[in-house]
């Protein structure tokens, strides 16, 4: 799925501005889909030139109008289509995955900030998660409480992982770089 029909999807129940959107993704979508205005404000402008967003401006004092983005029948129609279309696929783009396949070339003390600092991430999205959660309440959409549960589920198993088999990558082995002792 874009970014573009992941806008409509989040003006389907109430009209936003881009800087409403990107606090969306922000917090809502945060553990599982980013997006920033250099992505966001395209793709409204897109939406808006295809008739399935309807812009606004609110005059403000001092800054420039704010735009208000409201879906169209066409953009329901189309949002919908793209739900029963896409075939959704689960990736995983890495950085912290790719630096540790090469961890042999590291010295071990960054290989173990970097385990640690990924270890920290991980539960601060379970955290973040789980406030999400708590915001939402029990009433909150069936989909939109299962993404965050399996957001956390995934985050907590990444720690888990971490802890249970940074073994693997902070023995010293063949190939290893090591810093002196004394921190040279």
């Amino acid at each position: 799925m874009d970014v573009k029909t992941l806008c409509l999807g989040m003006l389907i129940n109430k009209e936003a501005c881009g800087y409403e959107l990107k606090k969306k993704f922000e917090s809502l979508f945060k553990h599982f889909f980013s997006a920033g205005y250099g992505s966001i404000y395209p793709a409204l402008a897109d939406l808006a030139t295809s008739g399935l967003v309807e812009c606004r401006e609110i005059p403000q004092t001092g800054r420039p109008d704010r735009k208000v983005y409201k879906i169209t029948d066409n953009g329901r129609n189309a949002f919908e289509r793209a739900l029963q279309t896409n075939e959704p696929q689960h990736k995983l783009r890495s950085d912290f995955l790719a630096v540790m396949y090469f961890s042999e070339l590291l010295d071990e003390r960054r290989v173990n900030r970097l385990l640690n600092d990924r270890i920290e991430a991980f539960e601060d999205a379970v955290e973040h998660i789980s406030s999400i959660e708590t915001e939402m309440g029990i009433n909150a959409p069936a989909g939109a409480r299962f993404v965050a549960g399996f957001g956390a589920v995934i985050a907590k198993a990444g720690a888990d992982y971490i802890e249970s088999n940074r073994h693997l990558l902070t023995e010293t082995a063949p190939g290893r770089i090591d810093e002196p002792a004394h921190g040279g």
